[in-house]
């Protein structure tokens, strides 16, 4: 056969001679933990940075869930379920043996034979290998491919750059993918490992047709184009199209490339599509020798790329071949009738610049992915914690995060199999989370500056759902109680994490105005005296009628927050006001919601603010409250005020009794037996924490979601119990948690609420925080870190490292970034000034404890 094959003559297409640079390929991959058998079905590891949108790699090696074109795309393959679908294979020929062609993914179950035209899954007619595991540190995906009728063994291994502190090099258009191939004989081996992808530009699932059948027939593309290129050392396929308009959401580039500097082959088209000849045109072409003939035109409006990289491999050794995908989708609408754009793609306006740009950094991108991987799997946190904090981090790579091209961080609550769920960054379900501050503290500023100079009115209501474009943001009359109160404890967070005296003076009279809308005539706290009676939108999705502790601690923090930094902006008279409020509110809460077991809700006429005798059958009870319930997350304000450093905002005894309480009556071992209404996120055999029990008789309408369990609530409650010395009661529920998210009932990378990839999951992030007690002011320059002996991961969204701890001396060390510090608090010691240490990257200093 005529073959196109291409060897390292530099670029060819410029004419130009260049020596070539060495192929990258992998280091070791550290793995905290391992699935296999049922447990690979449901993965998906998203490959893609924050705001880049992802593709996946699953549990058996393949590639699914296709949402790099600005919407979400669950078990979407950018074509009918066939065959066609993205893939990669590998054509396999021991020295004088007969040559196999495989499709690089495990086995398919029995579950999925079932079709009424024989087509249940992609790749159905595809040979795949018999044994497959994968094995994950989030962002690190491996998948091992065996079979033994096959000469090979693979290990397919993903993944995307994740920086903390640096969310440029974390928000990259890439999915990397490495092959490693091992000869298993004692012959050498013809190897070629080839991806094909047919030009889906134009089809982003939300437009198609169907046929006679009733299959559903993705449409958008037209008159797309694949065009081989090299340049800078790449070799590879530029996908794009002369005839999707170009403000259309799904327009944009894509490029399949690799570094290979000998034995690339390509098609730019298979044969038409007609009676699946595309694929099988492909097949013969692969098989024949394990390289490519370029067909003289294109076909199909999507037409197949195809590219592959041969290699001979020794007997008992190991070859990499590595590919990067690489995309720029720049006409974001999100929430708006209107493209807002992408921040990445004004970045990366074009797939190919995204390869030769991205590309020759991976290797130093990968160290620094490592390192953290490395340095947060090395501590001394229970295994469970790292992966509920590690995986849930997938949720800032998804649909449901974006960046504007401003910069402006944006969220919705959560994704749907083909929509975002919820829009507006959503304060109240933002509010729990804490990857971001912790992680990206650039970025979460970005969200606060949304919240209080877009998203609030004159008058101090934030909505708490911000509009798009951004000058839109204020429009709109929706305040929440919770969502209002939990930003001023962010905007204090963000403060003191980054030491910005600017960003607070800059955003401080917002910040009054935000918190003295509570105080307005008939409002949440119109009579200010320390307690909201008013009627209070809530993450619940309903008001609250009188004062409930949800609300009401939020508030507390919010207050105590308000004075610390009226304190530093010298505004004398406010910081007392909000003392006051903040001393008669907790006074309040403890003696007249505190049952003696947990805070209740006390529930008030809502038009005339009067608190309803619950015992007296005739009052009339509005609908959706929690009166005497007993809240998972009634302590949320507590929750962040631990994160904060801003010690207790109720009687410390009535707190810990309360987390005792939700532990005993909230915890189900066994939910087999367990009627819910609503949404079911735990069934069966499964434990969880339920939103809300009864232990003094329900309502006969409590809010909506009263029966269900979900992993951000969940959370919030397990570290609240951290912060009160019940690791063992807080473990219990993060272990009940990602045992549910065990890859064969539910992926293990999305935690769903409103929609797979929950913000709110994020919580878990505050495991770490509280497990290691770790608090730092950029502001006073301080660290406090527990006296546990362990090693611990410390991150303040601009640097982070490594604290070692022993009953005599704390080793800080800087792995990344640099930090400030003038006093160090361990533990319940009397904290400890020091000589002003400037850490800079790659520091480490020893410091002698007092006895």
């Amino acid at each position: 056969m005529n073959k196109l094959y291409l060897i390292a003559t530099g670029a060819l297409l410029s004419g130009i001679i260049t020596v070539q640079a060495q192929e990258w390929k992998p280091q070791q991959w550290p793995v905290l933990k391992k699935y296999d058998k049922e447990h690979l079905y449901q993965i998906a590891l998203p490959l893609g940075g924050i705001g880049t949108g992802t593709v996946s790699l699953g549990g058996r090696g393949e590639l699914r869930d296709w949402e790099i074109m600005n919407v979400p795309a669950k078990k979407y393959s950018t074509v009918t379920t066939g065959n066609n679908a993205p893939f990669f294979a590998i054509y396999a020929k021991p020295q004088n043996q007969k040559a196999t062609t495989t499709l690089l993914a495990g086995p398919l179950y029995s579950h999925e034979y079932l079709h009424y035209e024989g087509r249940p899954v992609n790749h159905h007619g595809l040979p795949r290998f018999e044994q497959a595991s994968f094995e994950a540190a989030y962002p690190f995906g491996q998948v091992s491919l065996s079979d033994s009728n096959l000469p090979v063994k693979v290990k397919v291994k993903g993944f995307n750059p994740f920086i903390p502190g640096d969310a440029d090099a974390s928000g990259l258009p890439v999915a990397v993918l490495s092959y490693e191939v091992t000869n298993t004989t004692d012959q050498p081996m013809n190897v070629s490992i080839c991806g094909s992808i047919r030009n889906f530009i134009g089809k982003d699932g939300s437009k198609f047709r169907t046929d006679w059948k009733g299959d559903y027939i993705p449409t958008g593309a037209k008159n797309n184009k694949n065009k081989y290129v090299e340049s800078n050392n790449i070799k590879g396929i530029y996908l794009y199209s002369d005839g999707v308009d170009k403000d259309d959401s799904a327009w944009g580039t894509v490029a399949l490339t690799t570094q290979a500097v000998n034995g690339v082959t390509y098609r730019t088209s298979s044969k038409a599509d007609n009676w699946n000849n595309s694929i099988l045109n492909f097949w013969d072409d692969f098989s024949a020798d394990g390289m490519l003939t370029e067909r003289s035109k294109q076909e199909d409006e999507d037409p197949m790329a195809s590219l592959s990289v041969n290699k001979t491999i020794a007997p008992q050794s190991t070859e990499t071949f590595t590919f990067y995908i690489t995309w720029s989708f720049p006409n974001r609408k999100a929430w708006s009738s209107v493209v807002v754009g992408n921040y990445y793609s004004n970045q990366y306006p074009d797939a190919w610049k995204a390869a030769e740009t991205i590309i020759p950094q991976i290797p130093e991108l990968e160290n620094k992915t490592l390192s953290f991987i490395n340095a947060l799997l090395g501590t001394s946190y229970p295994e469970v914690v790292k992966e509920a904090a590690l995986f849930n981090l997938a949720t800032l790579r998804s649909q449901t995060v974006f960046r504007l091209p401003s910069g402006h961080m944006m969220g919705w609550e959560g994704v749907m199999d083909r929509f975002g769920s919820c829009e507006g960054s959503c304060t109240h379900v933002w509010n729990y989370e804490t990857a971001t501050p912790y992680l990206f503290g650039e970025l979460a500023k970005t969200m606060r500056d949304v919240e209080f100079n877009y998203a609030t009115k004159e008058n101090g209501l934030m909505n708490f759902r911000a509009s798009l474009p951004l000058s839109e943001a204020s429009k709109g009359n929706n305040p929440a109680a919770d969502g209002q109160m939990g930003c001023i404890m962010k905007i204090y967070r963000e403060w003191q994490l980054s030491g910005d005296n600017d960003f607070l003076k800059n955003n401080w009279e917002q910040v009054k105005k935000v918190l003295s809308y509570a105080w307005i005539e008939k409002g949440w706290d119109g009579n200010q005296d320390g307690v909201m009676e008013g009627s209070q939108h809530n993450t619940m999705d309903v008001n609250y009628f009188g004062p409930n502790p949800q609300m009401g601690f939020w508030y507390m923090g919010a207050l105590k927050a308000a004075e610390k930094m009226s304190i530093a902006m010298k505004d004398k008279n406010f910081a007392k006001k909000c003392r006051t409020l903040f001393e008669k509110g907790s006074e309040w809460m403890d003696e007249n919601l505190f049952n003696g077991e947990y805070y209740e809700h006390k529930i008030t006429d809502p038009k005339t603010f009067e608190f309803l005798d619950m015992n007296d059958p005739d009052v009339k009870i509005p609908g959706f409250q929690l009166g005497q319930g007993c809240l998972v997350d009634q302590l949320v304000g507590q929750y962040m005020a631990h994160l904060c450093g801003l010690g207790y905002l109720g009687d410390k005894k009535n707190i810990q009794t309360t987390m005792k309480s939700i532990m005993k009556y909230n915890f189900v071992e066994d939910f087999s037996r367990h009627f819910n209404n609503m949404r079911s996120y735990v069934m069966g055999d499964e434990a969880g924490l339920l939103m809300a029990s009864w232990p003094k008789g329900r309502l006969e309408v409590p809010f909506p979601y009263f029966s269900e369990v979900m992993t951000g609530f969940e959370y919030c409650a397990a570290v609240g119990m951290l912060y009160e010395g019940m690791e063992e009661d807080a473990l219990t529920c993060i272990n009940a948690i990602r045992r549910r998210h065990d890859g064969a009932k539910r992926n293990p990378f999305s935690e769903s609420e409103c929609g797979h990839h929950y913000a709110r999951s994020m919580a878990s992030w505050s495991a770490i925080i509280a497990l290691s007690e770790f608090q730092y002011s950029g502001v006073d320059k301080s660290m406090k870190i527990t006296d546990r002996p362990g090693n611990y991961f410390w991150s303040n969204g601009y640097s982070w490292g490594t604290v070692q701890v022993t009953e005599d001396d704390v080793t800080i060390e800087v792995i990344n970034g640099t930090l400030s510090l003038k006093s160090l608090t361990v533990g319940s010691r009397k904290g400890m000034k020091l000589k002003h240490f400037d850490f800079k990257e790659g520091d480490v200093r020893n410091i002698k404890l007092h006895k």
